[in-house]
């Protein structure tokens, strides 16, 4: 009776009987603790203090309690807020246990503090370096025009990196409200990549690199955002060109596929190949990590805000699409983004 009982409760659930006895379980519970299908002690079953003190409370006040309790199989570590009931059925009164899965809401908080941490670190340095030069044009440098000039450049250059970190946060908060909606309209893939290469003409020239990109004689479509998709491949093609040395090239390709392994149906694949010092591996799989930098010094040197690649992978996730990193020592990286055709 209770078992049947149990198994109706979409969560994993088990019930403790009046003398501290796990008496049943349903198959999500048993899942999860093997030993709940033995009528065994409760302390035995469950081996933590506040599972075990908060179920004793319920069973002698009968007023509902909650704990927390920790499983771990494999190194992975999951939380379940479990919540105790009181009971009564025609065995007798006992205690409804059902466990909740929370290692998501917990995941997501930690990350929300980790980012509003490096937002915090982010922001703290160029605004300190502004109130201290402020603070020497005001006083020690009132008079001295060449402190002043040279002070005035490098407070418009901390107010720009400001600006682009603000604007890369008001970024990526868009294409986060945004994530469930996928793009419908469609969008020429070429006509928007020759306008990317021509936006980036004179940056790649201004450090000595080519761009390479031979435009579809006809149009290739897909359902997409055009801004974003702008936006994507502006990030990948200029971080070839400023961490890709000096006097090297980045090459743009289109390639149509009848069915990606990835995507499981016919796709586009356009890849962003540079010939920079390449990347270790160590450092692909958290490239797109926001905040996440190889090289933190050179990266704000270049004007990085840490979140270009974290808006690249949203934007691609939007679209229903996947992103693939590839890089050799020496030889270059290759970035491609695989996106549906319908």
């Amino acid at each position: 009776m209770i078992n049947s009982l149990l198994n109706g409760i979409p969560l994993p659930a088990v019930f403790i009987s009046a003398d501290a006895r796990v008496v049943g379980a349903n198959a999500k519970a048993a899942a999860l603790q093997p030993n709940a299908t033995e009528n065994r002690a409760m302390v035995l079953v469950f081996r933590q203090p506040g599972f075990n003190a908060a179920a004793e409370k319920c069973l002698r006040t009968g007023a509902q309690q909650q704990a927390i309790y920790i499983h771990t199989e494999d190194a992975q570590e999951t939380r379940f807020e479990v919540t105790f009931s009181l009971v009564k059925t025609g065995e007798g009164t006992g205690v409804l246990a059902c466990f909740q899965d929370i290692t998501h809401v917990e995941q997501a908080g930690e990350i929300r503090r980790e980012f509003v941490a490096n937002v915090s670190h982010e922001l703290k340095t160029p605004l300190t370096a502004l109130l201290g030069f402020i603070e020497t044009l005001r006083g020690p440098a009132k008079d001295d025009e060449g402190a002043r000039e040279r002070f005035l450049n490098i407070m418009a250059a901390e107010a720009n990196r400001m600006n682009r970190l603000v604007g890369d946060l008001l970024s990526l908060s868009r294409v986060e409200e945004e994530a469930r909606m996928r793009p419908r309209d469609p969008e020429d893939i070429g006509d928007i990549l020759s306008t990317v290469i021509r936006n980036l003409q004179d940056v790649a020239t201004t450090k000595g690199h080519e761009l390479i990109f031979e435009k579809p004689e006809r149009p290739v479509t897909l359902p997409a955002d055009r801004d974003q998709l702008i936006q994507v491949f502006t990030n990948l093609i200029e971080n070839g060109v400023k961490y890709g040395g000096e006097q090297g090239t980045v090459a743009v390709t289109i390639e149509e596929v009848e069915k990606d392994p990835t995507l499981r149906k016919p796709a586009l694949r356009i890849a962003v190949k540079d010939t920079g010092p390449g990347i270790e591996d160590v450092h692909i799989p958290r490239l797109m990590e926001r905040f996440y930098r190889i090289d933190s010094h050179r990266s704000r040197e270049m004007g990085g805000t840490g979140l270009g690649l974290a808006i690249v992978k949203h934007i691609v996730a939007r679209h229903r699409g996947r992103i693939k990193i590839e890089s050799t020592l020496g030889q270059g990286s290759t970035f491609t983004v695989i996106l549906p055709r319908n």
